[in-house]
């Protein structure tokens, strides 16, 4: 059964990053706000920074609602599950913070890495410190193949300079502000650092 842990061990880092999706769960302070569960997948996006800390890449795509409840209150869970071996789900509860392109973080964390992930469309690095670190049986998860990343986002994206990827952030809806009303992406982006 379940079991929590110090930290994020080779075991469960090796575990974290064989596993081609994982889910990012946060919320607002208000009880009536809006709960967010995003799926991430792109490989390389995610990276063990060391025992208690990890860091993924944040992409345009639909809503910012993780980067707002993050900014407000730092409140985020991640969750990985084994859809083929052991039943295994993971989970790492802690606090995030999002790193924006103007950060003077920013470079050094997207150092950390492979060049081959950063591509177009990165808005921020989300930035997570590991306060609970579990994990659980998943005897109820479907066993599932793995085919392939789907590509599609990648090439979206990278059809658009900066200018374009800046144009589309701030006309898309419930990027600037959340679905809440929170600030969630800072508008007009800021120039990626060189």
């Amino acid at each position: 059964m379940g079991k929590q842990y110090e930290r994020i061990d080779g075991r469960l880092r090796e575990f974290i990053e064989r596993q081609p999706v994982y889910f990012v769960a946060t919320a607002p302070l208000a009880a009536d706000g809006h709960v967010n569960v995003s799926p991430k997948g792109r490989s390389g996006t995610l990276v063990v920074l060391d025992e208690l800390t990890l860091a993924y890449l944040d992409f345009g795509g639909s809503t910012a609602e993780t980067l707002a409840h993050l900014r407000e209150n730092g409140r985020i869970t991640l969750m990985w599950t084994a859809f083929e071996g052991p039943p295994t789900v993971v989970r790492v509860h802690g606090r995030g913070e999002p790193v924006f392109r103007d950060d003077p973080r920013f470079a050094e964390l997207l150092g950390r890495f492979d060049p081959s992930v950063d591509g177009a469309g990165l808005r921020a690095i989300v930035l997570v410190e590991a306060e609970r670190v579990s994990d659980s049986c998943g005897y109820a998860v479907p066993l599932m193949d793995y085919r392939e990343d789907r590509d599609l986002h990648a090439r979206y994206f990278e059809r658009k300079d900066e200018v374009e990827f800046n144009a589309y952030c701030e006309r898309k809806e419930y990027v600037g502000t959340s679905i809440d009303g929170l600030p969630a992406l800072p508008l007009p982006l800021p120039p990626r650092p060189n």
